[in-house]
Parts: structure tokens; C-alpha cells; sequence
């Protein structure tokens, strides 16, 4: 698992990337009350704004990570945008992404630096 420091988590399956956030910034956001999720098929570059979340705290951007292709949205989290809170580096992910460039994943940190980050 990878980390960025926008507090977003990134897992390689295959040829696919998850993403979503961290513990750290859900706990942060406080009790998630919406999420609006990106178009399956949509390509988008790193830095893009991909997922807008709602909590009862603020609103917030979701970025692309890299640049890609949104292949897959969890779109169970629209029906229940609390299952973020619940298990947010688990079952509550965003989106999957095909990229092109797996090694782009280097400039992110592992979890030993994310979490000096965090502290």
C-alpha cells in the first residue's frame, strides 16, 4: 500500500489501482454524509478532481493520485456514505484506476513514512 500526502491510500491489484483515505483523514472529516463519485470510463490526470465527499466537519476534493483510467466506482458508498467512517481503508474505497506507469507509484510514501507524516 502506498500513501499520499492528501491522505489517500492506493493498493495495486493487477493492473488496477484502489484508492481511498486514509483512518487518519476520515477521522478527521468527521461523519461522511454524501460522496460523489466519478463516471466509470472517464480518464483523468493526476492532480484532477475525482470524488467530492461531504461531511458534517466540511466538504473536500477527492484527487486522481495519476493518470488514468477510472475502470470501477463503489457505488455502495453513494447509498451509505458512512461506511467511509466504518472501514476506510477497507471495504470503503472509491474508485479503481488503470495506469499506465505502475512505477509512478514510487513517489508515494509506504506505510512507515505516512505515518510519520501523519504524527
Amino acid at each position: 500500500m502506498k500513501f499520499t500526502e492528501e491522505h489517500e491510500w492506493l493498493l495495486v491489484e493487477d493492473d488496477v489501482v484502489v484508492v481511498g483515505i486514509t483512518a487518519h483523514a476520515a477521522e478527521q472529516l468527521g461523519d461522511i454524509v454524501f460522496v460523489e463519485l466519478p463516471e466509470e470510463g472517464r480518464e483523468v490526470s493526476k492532480d484532477d478532481e475525482v470524488v467530492v465527499i461531504e461531511s458534517v466537519k466540511a466538504a473536500s476534493d477527492i484527487l486522481a493520485p495519476l493518470d488514468g483510467e477510472i475502470v470501477e466506482v463503489n457505488a455502495a458508498l453513494v447509498e451509505d456514505p458512512g461506511k467511509i467512517n466504518e472501514d476506510p481503508e477497507g471495504a470503503a474505497w472509491f474508485f479503481k484506476m488503470k495506469i499506465e506507469d505502475l512505477s509512478a507509484l514510487d513517489d508515494y510514501m509506504d506505510e512507515k513514512e505516512y505515518k510519520d507524516f501523519i504524527s
